[in-house]
């Protein structure tokens, strides 16, 4: 007996030792009562987790559609053109059907000086044109087709809209594989550039967009449908150095050569390219335009050297116009300058100044 009671001393001696796990006081059950357990029906709103960005897929779709769309609008009214000289048929160029009666922008160099030229529209169609107006001087040249034809034609856009880094398509015959289509982008504005025969090419659009032999007269198109560029020339051995005339200097040589089939326009003598202001700079000469004319060369002699313009002069303004870029200067350089002196406003090392020049009808 003894024994027994000291074994059960020890057994609640060893069971006061133990620690004892007291159940947290929310599930603690009332003594001698039931538990009753309840819900709450309001749902608990976590958090919605961020959207996930665009797949590549959904971003290449969404690329893939612009230039789908751009190539069905314009693709149409791409032709191939083959100039024809005393023996035949000679090279191979693009055009740009401007007008359902075949009105046709092509480059200068294209046709080389030939009058006539074989037109082949994407449906098959040979058609025969003449060259009714030409302008080496911005590589520009305008076919009509002789056939009653009705052509889907294109639209140009306004290429001082443009900005870098915009997508822009490329549709030509390069080679003479026609309705070739390549893609890019725009890499800079108001490049000018010597042509095949020495002539200085001013505001031109360069561009990554794939061109070869074959593309030139081709046009240039962005997203909308527009042609903003007639394709004209690539650099030999580089790689993404192509260039485009610009929309805004094609519709004014186009309406020149309808009217005079040449143009003829007055020169001041510099080479120069579209250039940005600085907005402190803006700020100090009291002016709100993004971009002038800066002048690269002078030509010797000529009506701006011995105005006084020099090389880093930046033109603003001219005749009383605003000038931002070498299609406006084209523009006000017309028929109606030569001879006459011009007021142009220039920032020269960062003070406003005005020179007056007169213009001399520029040199074919």
């Amino acid at each position: 007996m003894a024994i027994a009671i000291k074994g059960l001393k020890y057994a609640a001696f060893d069971q006061a030792k133990r620690r004892r796990h007291k159940r947290p006081p929310s599930f603690a059950f009332p003594s001698g009562g039931r538990a009753t357990f309840a819900y709450s029906e309001t749902q608990i709103v976590t958090p919605s987790a961020p959207l996930a960005p665009p797949s590549d897929g959904a971003l290449l779709d969404a690329y893939s559609r612009a230039v789908v769309d751009a190539v069905d609008r314009v693709g149409p009214a791409v032709v191939r053109v083959h100039p024809w000289t005393s023996s035949g048929a000679d090279g191979v160029g693009s055009g740009i059907v401007l007008a359902p009666d075949g009105l046709i922008l092509t480059n200068s160099h294209v046709v080389r000086g030939a009058a006539q030229a074989e037109v082949v529209a994407l449906d098959g169609r040979a058609m025969t044109a003449r060259v009714i107006g030409d302008d080496p001087d911005t590589d520009l040249a305008l076919l009509r087709v002789e056939q009653p034809v009705s052509l889907p034609h294109a639209q140009l856009g306004d290429s001082k809209a443009l900005r870098r880094g915009q997508l822009v398509i490329a549709i030509g015959a390069p080679l003479g594989f026609e309705a070739t289509v390549t893609a890019g982008i725009i890499s800079a504005m108001g490049r000018s550039l010597r042509g095949e025969r020495g002539r200085l090419i001013e505001d031109l659009i360069q561009t990554d967009a794939a061109l070869n032999p074959g593309s030139s007269g081709g046009p240039l198109v962005n997203a909308s449908g527009e042609v903003v560029g007639v394709a004209t020339a690539v650099i030999a051995g580089a790689q993404g150095l192509c260039f485009a005339v610009a929309s805004n200097t094609a519709a004014l040589v186009v309406g020149e050569l309808i009217k005079h089939g040449r143009v003829r326009r007055g020169s001041i003598g510099v080479i120069a390219q579209q250039a940005p202001i600085p907005r402190d700079l803006a700020r100090a000469v009291g002016l709100a335009q993004p971009f002038g004319i800066w002048i690269a060369t002078l030509e010797p002699g000529g009506p701006g050297a011995k105005a006084g313009l020099v090389p880093g002069d930046l033109i603003v303004a001219a005749g009383g116009q605003t000038l931002i870029g070498l299609d406006d200067l084209m523009r006000v350089l017309d028929t109606q300058s030569i001879g006459h002196p011009m007021a142009f406003a220039i920032i020269r090392q960062g003070r406003r100044m005005t020179i007056e020049v007169t213009p001399r009808e520029r040199r074919r």
